[in-house]
């Protein structure tokens, strides 16, 4: 596997198109973006240090119906797909863990669905700053209000509103991109259930705390 850097916006995997590369990640995340036909996308899937891009590979499959798109910089394992189908048959044991892994991810795939649908934009704000949280290196990481909006398929000034809010609360700080988390106990105590059931899932299957 090769070490790489990206950099915000980086776009690794392109739907429809052949994937010839997967990653995985040592610092920063990736989103997984299903995108709509006016242009715009929804978010719904997360993958950092816990898991890999190209999961088609895995399950036999050369090509993705969704984007990646990196949304934290930071350093990614690379290997091409040849290499990474004669891992697979090699190690047993790696095969195993990415199937763990990817039922993992098809939960939290399931999860986001669910959530859209029915819990109010507070309770999803915070559930994805807890998700981001657990895929930092610390309490800071880059953020905007129009990434933000992006990843959780609403207009902007919602996100600003919601996110006001939990300034004021003290459960968060932001400012020029920036967001750090003050109060994680209390983001935890305003996310909808979606979290935990997602963590717990991740924990049953990885043993990780990433949700």
């Amino acid at each position: 596997m090769e070490p790489i850097q990206v950099e915000v916006k980086q776009v690794l995997i392109v739907p429809d198109q052949p994937i010839t590369t997967v990653h995985f990640p040592e610092a920063g995340w990736v989103s997984m973006l299903a995108p709509l036909e006016d242009g715009k996308a929804a978010e719904v899937g997360l993958v950092g240090a816990e898991g890999m891009v190209g999961l088609p590979l895995l399950l036999g499959s050369d090509r993705s119906t969704l984007e990646a798109m990196v949304q934290a910089s930071g350093t990614l394992l690379r290997m091409g797909a040849t290499a990474f189908r004669h891992a697979l048959e090699e190690c047993p044991t790696l095969r195993s863990l990415l199937l763990r892994y990817t039922l993992a991810f098809q939960q939290q795939v399931s999860q986001t669905a669910a959530c859209n649908g029915n819990h109010a934009l507070d309770q999803r704000l915070a559930r994805w700053l807890l998700m981001a949280h657990d895929r930092a290196e610390g309490d800071e990481f880059p953020m905007t209000h129009e990434f933000l909006a992006m990843m959780l398929c609403v207009h902007r000034p919602g996100v600003t509103v919601a996110a006001r809010l939990f300034q004021q609360a003290g459960l968060i700080r932001y400012g020029q991109g920036q967001m750090v988390v003050t109060d994680r106990e209390g983001l935890e105590a305003a996310a909808c259930e979606c979290y935990a059931t997602v963590r717990h899932h991740f924990e049953q299957l990885l043993g990780t705390t990433r949700g």
